[in-house]
This record gives structure tokens, sequence and C-alpha cells, in this order.
């Protein structure tokens, strides 16, 4: 088949996350099947217009927003023949099925939901909760594709029968752990993720608070990008609670220094409002690092509560504080933790997910 997959970032973008990493997996497979895939993406700063990575051709028209216009007039002007349309769902689709007529899959990660009021300010926050709301209307017989179970489930309140939904779960791309990691000698907390609001830092930052009032020597470090405003606020903010020695921000970091952080890390600490999956918990787990998380979509499917993690009962941060040294306190139950984590995340494998979503295209495909 000729496939096109229209998301509005790819993987070299910047601003990429794990999203990205998941896609470009199925991608792969898909071309190794012997399929031809398509990327349209937006532009960012010195992207090429054109290039091929693992053999998918990526196409980068228009910005983040002027992407989704940009899509139309590829796909009705190009002079492609595709089979198969993948439109992917960040907060707004690409509409396909307004101006396409051939087989499409909807993937979407997560229903934005309350993401827009971390996101946007008013009065666009309530333009985009009003107009998700609508647009749901139009993919009601189009096959939805998501991560979690959790996300079938929220796909369900917006009108998309269960019976057109399927959930794959997101394997970490690294090998996991053969025997359990030596980890750091004083306690040792991780936040791995885009520093932004929605993702929790907050959160995380006053669950660590909380923590040093039991455990005088703790550490917490703070993995990934964000924004140099929000950055330099969290870092006052830190200042404020007194706690800036205790805390390091590493920023984007590569794959190999993520993975031995978190190998080194005692716990995982994760406070979204909401995720598609939880790629970092997967990737924690594959090191022998349990996670402490928030009762959201996402994040409570890929813990399994009370074997790998701790999903928490309320979501605020002196629960997360609470159960994080609770776990630390009792070593055996975390050993315990530790092993099952490495198991789970050896349990998913990209071969079960990508052979799943090989059988969906060629069953979408069949159907037409």
């Amino acid at each position: 088949m000729n496939i096109l997959i229209l998301n509005w970032r790819d993987i070299k973008n910047p601003k990429s996350g794990g999203a990205e990493i998941v896609t470009l997996e199925h991608a792969k497979a898909w071309v190794k099947k012997g399929h031809k895939v398509t990327w349209f993406s937006s532009e960012f700063s010195k992207s090429k217009d054109k290039e091929v990575i693992e053999g998918i051709n990526i196409i980068r028209r228009g910005n983040i927003l002027t992407v989704f216009l940009h899509a139309p007039i590829f796909y009705l002007f190009s002079g492609n023949k595709f089979d198969l349309i993948i439109d992917e769902i960040h907060g707004i689709p690409f509409f396909t099925p307004i101006y396409t007529r051939i087989p499409k899959i909807a993937f979407i990660h997560e229903t934005a939901d309350e993401i827009w009021n971390y996101m946007y300010p008013f009065p666009f926050n309530k333009v985009g909760i009003f107009l998700e709301r609508q647009y749901f209307s139009l993919y009601k017989k189009i096959v939805f594709w998501t991560d979690a179970n959790s996300t079938v489930s929220d796909l369900e309140k917006y009108g998309i029968p269960n019976k057109n939904c399927i959930a794959i779960s997101c394997p970490a791309g690294n090998k996991p752990l053969n025997k359990l990691p030596v980890k750091e000698k004083i306690p040792t907390f991780i936040f791995v993720s885009r520093v932004v609001k929605m993702k929790g830092i907050e959160e995380v930052i006053k669950a660590f608070f909380h923590i040093l009032k039991k455990v005088k020597n703790g550490q917490l470090w703070i993995v990934g990008d964000g924004d140099e405003k929000y950055l330099k606020y969290l870092k006052n903010t830190m200042h404020t609670y007194n706690i800036s020695t205790k805390v390091k921000f590493y920023g984007k970091v590569n794959e190999t220094e993520k993975l031995e952080l978190m190998k080194k890390a005692h716990l995982l600490l994760h406070a979204s409002i909401k995720e598609g999956w939880g790629l970092v918990v997967i990737e924690a787990a594959s090191q022998g690092t349990p996670s402490i998380v928030y009762n959201v979509s996402g994040l409570k499917d890929s813990v399994k509560d009370g074997k790998t993690g701790l999903i928490l009962k309320k979501n605020n941060s002196e629960e997360m504080a609470k159960e994080a040294l609770s776990l630390l306190d009792n070593k055996q139950k975390y050993e315990k933790f530790q092993k099952n984590a490495i198991e789970w995340s050896k349990s998913l494998t990209w071969e079960k997910a990508t052979n799943q979503s090989i059988s969906l295209i060629d069953k979408v495909a069949d159907n037409g």
C-alpha cells in the first residue's frame, strides 16, 4: 500500500516526543513489510522540505498551525495516489473525512479535554474544548487507534463506538536490564518529560518538597527541555521552597544518558494531567526503576498498580510524597517492584506492537 501519515510534527522536530517515536517505529515496520510510507508534517527551523528517514518519505509544509491547511492541498494536488491515511490527532485532527474518500485510521494518543486549559489562554482554551466536542462527530465511522484502554473509554464519552477502537501498547525502544542496577547512595527521584505545566512538573516539585521534610538528603533530577520563561519560573519557585540545591535540571539529553539517569534513580515521579500512554514509565521500568504516578488516562495503563509502581488514590503532591517514602522504606517490597518492572517492560515488544498495527492497516484497507 501507499500510506500517508498526517502528523503535525515528525521525528526530527525539536518538539517531537513519545507520539513521534511511536509513529516512527510503526512506520518503519510498514516499510519493512513492503509498504510505501509518506509522513506529512510541519516545518521547523532549518528543516528540509523533503527527506527520507528510515525509508519513510518526510514532507514538510507550513508551521504548527498552517500544516492543517497544507495537508488537504498536498493530498489533492501532489499527484500521489494513496491507499490509506493515518490521521494523527493532537488536539486538532486533519479533518480527512471532509476531503478524502479512501480508507483512513484516526491515530490519537489522548483526548485533549482539560489539556486545553493548561496549554492555551482564554478564550482559545474554550474554543479548543468546544471544537473537540464537535469534530468527533465527523469521525464516528472511522477506526480509532490509540495506545491505552483508558483512552478508548475517553473516546466513548465523545460518541466513538467501542467496536471502532483498538489500543496497542507502546514498548520501550531500549533493551531492558537483566539484573537489578546499582542505585544512587541517596534517595533519588527523577522526572522525565517536556517541562510544561500540563506534564505536572510543579506537582512533582511540591512532592519533592514534602519528601525533603522527612528525608533531608534526597535529590530530584529533572530531565527534558521547556520554555525558558517557564523554566526560570520553576527555578524561582525552588528558591522560594529553599530546595534549589537539591534539584538538578539536565535539559534535553540523548537516549543513552536518559537511560543511565533512570537506572541510577530510585523512583520516577509523574503527575501529568493526562497521557496517551506514559512511555517514560516503561523506559524507567526497563531500568529497574518503579514509578509513582497520578491516576490519569495513560499513566494508569503503563503502571501495574502495586506491582511495577503505584497509582495514587488521591492526585496531590502530599500523597505522592507519602507513597514514595513508604515504598523506599520497605526494601523488600521495593526490590520486588524493581523485578516486576523489568519483567513488565520485557513483555512489551515492538515486534508484538507492530504486528498488531500491520494487521490493523490491512484490515482497514480491505474493508474499504
